[in-house]
């Protein structure tokens, strides 16, 4: 036997979080409402309005994913530069049976959102890829954290995920009989990053 370890550098963080309360008649009635003035995506449909989370509505969605957006900043980036994250553009994602949401990244964006306000744990899941060119691909025989092109995670409602924008992700053919509704959103930096001195400097 062998003995050796085999340590992963570099992770792509996926941040997984959860608003453990329903959305109360007033959110839910305005998820519905929205969902007649939609705009059709490569898939499935998206509310017209992208920017979702600045209607007061959702004013406590915003303030729990602000607090999470928050924690994401503290736990994952720790910099000693004075930025202070926040949501830009926001919107609601309705799928139904047989529909998906095509293979896509966030350009102008730092990191992207996910909140699940109805999915089944059963059949709904959000997948990831590794878009590296390989110039030798051989055959695998089993699939792990190394050797895999892509990564799903099942979601369930409540579910918040968040990662860097630049992360490809889709959502597969949907299965099951609910309508699968998502409330997406990007995050920016507004502050000074760099270093003057060394002309590193950016403010934003």
């Amino acid at each position: 036997m062998i003995e050796s370890t085999i340590n992963g550098i570099f992770p792509t963080p996926i941040y997984i979080s959860k608003i453990d309360r329903p959305l109360t008649t007033s959110e839910l009635k305005f998820v519905d409402k929205s969902k007649k003035d939609f705009s059709q995506n490569e898939g499935n449909i998206t509310s017209k309005n992208n920017y979702i989370l600045n209607e007061k509505p959702f004013t406590n969605i915003k303030k729990e994913l602000d607090k999470r957006v928050q924690d994401y900043f503290d736990k994952v980036l720790l910099t000693t530069d004075a930025i202070t994250p926040y949501i830009t553009q926001s919107w609601l994602n309705y799928t139904e049976t047989n529909q998906y949401h095509h293979k896509h990244r966030h350009p102008n964006s730092f990191v992207s959102g996910v909140f699940y306000i109805n999915c089944e744990e059963e059949v709904d899941k959000i997948k990831f890829f590794k878009e590296i060119y390989q110039q030798i691909k051989p055959e695998i025989k089993d699939w792990n954290l190394y050797n895999s092109e892509s990564w799903w995670f099942p979601v369930k409602t409540g579910d918040l995920f968040m990662f860097p924008s630049s992360l490809t992700h889709m959502v597969e053919n949907k299965e099951g009989t609910n309508t699968r509704i998502s409330l997406a959103f990007n995050v920016f930096i507004k502050g000074t990053i760099g270093i003057n001195k060394q002309l590193t400097e950016l403010i934003l």
